[in-house]
């Protein structure tokens, strides 16, 4: 009998370490299958637009209904970018990073190294079969899709603290994107809804402190002859002290380094700031009512939402543009090769205007070195979103589209407006003028 309970403990010593091992490798299985599985939460139901990008809003081009989220973590054959987006996604996995070897064929650089000189490098062309057929454009980004960070030129680092007299951090800062011969563009938005310094709301309440800046780059010389407008733009930013500059060629395809180096920027010297506005030097903005509104969210969230913190930190507001696929039509502005990048576009804010809090841009800055660079900006701000499980939130009253061309005229139809695209400089000096004095019964 003594020998009999001996034995059945000598068989419960062995067993033991046995199935805490078992439960140990399937806890791993399970861990792993969920890493790599791991897609972010969809993003609540939206008005939807299937529209792609650069679509007109009047064309009545739709794009077809995604079958499959946006961000998959599987190997997809034959696309650059998905295989240089799966291979970062493992290399910041902390239970596969120890696995991940970096394939030759993609390089050996790794996305936050710093590079003094950064020029094109063939080391990804090779890997596009269909390399040497693909627009200029394409080309170009494909070349130098390893280079994040340039020098900047023109520096405005005591932007944040006014004119030198103020001391409280911005309420809301205007990053504009613009190009070196776009003066008017620029000092018609100095002029109306873009003047920096202290602006009352349309409610007549309190006076917020807003300040401006315009994002450039160099001069494109490949579009053809410019003149030399360097003398001008320095006399423009000593004048305004609101223009950045960095040493990258202004294309297209380059605007999404504007939002990784502005978001670099602001890390940097405006680390505080409430909210930013990041829109076009064509668009009309609506600034005094885009306050309120701004002021009115935290108002709500403070009051309702117990998760008021998160809900403030994650806020990002615009036109929402949900369910589109890549424009697979070569020739086209928005053209993007099914060898470069295959699925569909995650949920994003169009690109004419979009607003988002500080604290988000130091996130979107930190998970953008996570994520492969793309060649169109505002699907780019969508895909560092929904690295971050961030979801964007649509307003009406961002026109990204413009309004119907019937009521363009009437001043009443900018009643609920917060944003309008396209607009010339001297539609905006009309348009602002208009909108001065108090509107009639609409």
């Amino acid at each position: 009998m003594a020998r009999s309970r001996c034995n059945g403990k000598v068989l419960c010593l062995f067993l033991l370490p046995c199935v805490m091992v078992s439960h140990l490798v399937i806890y791993i299985m399970v861990s792993i299958f969920v890493a790599v599985s791991y897609s972010p939460p969809p993003p609540p139901q939206l008005p939807l637009h299937f529209v792609a990008t650069g679509a007109s809003g009047n064309s009545g081009a739709q794009a077809s209904h995604p079958v499959r989220p946006f961000w998959n973590l599987r190997l997809e054959d034959g696309a650059l970018w998905n295989r240089l987006q799966h291979i970062s996604d493992r290399e910041h996995n902390p239970i596969l990073r120890s696995n991940v070897t970096r394939p030759k064929i993609l390089g050996t650089r790794h996305p936050q190294e710093k590079m003094v000189v950064c020029g094109q490098d063939e080391m990804w062309a090779s890997q596009l079969h269909d390399f040497n057929t693909l627009p200029a454009q394409m080309k170009e980004f494909v070349l130098s899709m390893h280079c994040r960070y340039y020098p900047i030129l023109l520096n405005q680092p005591n932007l944040c603290a006014g004119d030198g007299t103020e001391t409280e951090t911005p309420f809301l800062l205007m990053a504009i994107k613009s190009q070196v011969g776009n003066f008017e563009n620029r000092q018609a938005i100095r002029e109306t809804w873009g003047r920096s310094g202290w602006i009352q709301g349309d409610d007549g309440g309190r006076f917020w402190f807003v300040r401006t800046v315009f994002l450039l780059a160099r001069q494109d010389t490949e579009t053809g002859p410019h003149p030399d407008l360097s003398a001008l733009l320095d006399l423009e930013s000593r004048t305004h002290e609101d223009i950045l500059q960095w040493d990258f060629k202004d294309s297209f395809f380059n605007l999404t380094l504007k939002d990784i180096l502005f978001w670099d920027w602001v890390s940097k010297h405006c680390p505080h700031i409430h909210y930013i506005f990041k829109g076009d030097d064509d668009v009309f903005v609506r600034t005094r009512a885009l306050l309120d509104y701004l002021n009115q969210h935290e108002a709500t969230v403070q009051k309702t939402d117990r998760n008021k913190t998160k809900d403030l930190d994650d806020f990002v507001v615009g036109d929402v543009i949900a369910n589109a696929w890549p424009n697979r039509q070569p020739g086209t502005k928005y053209y993007i090769p099914d060898s470069f990048y295959k699925g569909t576009y995650p949920a994003y804010a169009g690109g004419g205007g979009v607003v988002y809090t500080g604290s988000l841009a130091m996130r979107l800055k930190e998970v953008s070195q996570r994520v492969s660079l793309f060649p169109i900006d505002d699907v780019y701000l969508g895909m560092c979103l929904h690295r971050l499980g961030v979801s964007p939130s649509h307003h009406s009253g961002f026109l990204t589209f413009d309004l119907p061309e019937d009521l363009r005229e009437k001043p009443c139809a900018y009643h609920n407006v917060l944003l309008v695209h396209k607009r010339s400089p001297k539609e905006m000096l009309t348009l602002w003028k208009e909108l001065q004095v108090p509107p009639q019964e609409c």
